[in-house]
């Protein structure tokens, strides 16, 4: 229910209130346009669904870590390699990124990132380790020594390196597609860029020029998440949830407009600040980094690392500060651009 707000109702009404005519620029759009943006929405939407198995069969920090590290790593490189190879008027290519000293000080500001994330999980895993100990220690007494339990209390049933690092890495890179769909889009955008410049002489760039491409980017992701949620509620027999008397129907959907509101207000913000930055790396750099960031800062401040040992403590804020520093190494690199 969340998604139909975040992906098919909120995402028009958006480009409605920002762009006008958006309807025209969608329907005069080339095929190739249309079906690439879609298409890596689609993509990306794959990259969301198996991000729950990822966290289910490595945990939530170390699963989270390697397909956030991968999504960032992958979505700021990818397109940099396509125009070295495809070359395209204003954009940034490899070569550009390693051969300038912006480029490498961008380059510099991902790699630390990467180390910041590697931090973080690594104070997962710690964290986890040291909580479920505490966990068995505590529990009934009678039930230590079951097998099952112990499993059960160790996280141990559902742990499953091997798949799980297979599942990670494709959702990993199928995560960065949301950012090739922006850059397929970027016809769209730029169309509603000129006509708004046309308007607004002398006024820069139009801030919200992507709104107008986000609408099929998410058709895609809605898609994938539609036919899945289908899926499972025929596999589960549970649509009769949508109807069920017993619980707050009217409430529960609206805080579920709230919360597919609230999910698509990243891209809404995100998509203004591509607007002044282009949609180099540093733009996915800087928007992955914070998800980290703000992730782990309301775990702290939320009190889930409540009761881990001062190593692990240090830890975990000590990535925090790395992935801090690679935010202002990023914008370091963009303002000398």
């Amino acid at each position: 229910m969340g998604g139909l707000f975040s992906w098919l109702i909120v995402p028009p009404i958006a480009a409605w209130l920002t762009i006008p005519n958006f309807t025209e620029i969608i329907s005069q759009a080339g095929g190739s346009t249309l079906g690439f943006a879609f298409l890596f929405g689609l993509l990306w939407g794959i990259g969301g669904l198996t991000y729950g198995l990822g966290v289910r069969y490595l945990g939530v920090s170390l699963g989270s870590s390697i397909i956030l590290g991968l999504s960032m790593v992958f979505g700021a490189l990818m397109p940099a390699i396509y125009y070295q190879f495809t070359p395209a008027d204003g954009k940034d290519t490899i070569g550009l990124l390693t051969g300038t000293s912006w480029g490498q000080t961008v380059l510099a500001g991902l790699l630390v990132c990467i180390i910041g994330i590697v931090m973080c999980g690594k104070a997962g895993v710690m964290k986890e380790k040291e909580l479920k100990g505490s966990a068995l220690a505590n529990s009934d007494p009678h039930a230590v020594g079951n097998a099952d339990t112990e499993a059960h209390l160790s996280g141990k049933d559902e742990y499953k390196f091997g798949l799980g690092i297979a599942v990670a890495i494709v959702s990993g890179i199928l995560s960065a597609c949301f950012n090739f769909g922006i850059e397929a889009a970027k016809p769209m955008a730029n169309v509603a860029n000129e006509l708004w410049k046309a308007a607004n002489p002398n006024q820069g760039e139009f801030l919200f020029q992507n709104n107008v491409s986000y609408i099929i980017i998410l058709w895609g992701g809605l898609t994938t998440n539609l036919i899945w949620c289908l899926i499972l509620n025929a596999r589960n027999k549970t649509f009769k949830d949508y109807t069920n008397n017993k619980t707050p129907i009217l409430s529960n959907i609206i805080f579920c407009a709230l919360a597919g509101t609230t999910w698509f207000l990243q891209f809404f913000f995100y998509g203004m600040g591509e607007s002044k930055m282009g949609n180099g790396p540093s733009s996915w750099i800087l928007h992955m980094a914070f998800i980290i960031l703000i992730a782990n800062v309301w775990g702290l401040i939320l009190k889930e690392w409540k009761g881990v040992s001062k190593k692990t403590m240090f830890t975990v804020i000590a990535g925090i500060v790395v992935i801090l520093l690679s935010v202002l190494l990023v914008g370091l690199g963009n303002s000398l651009k």
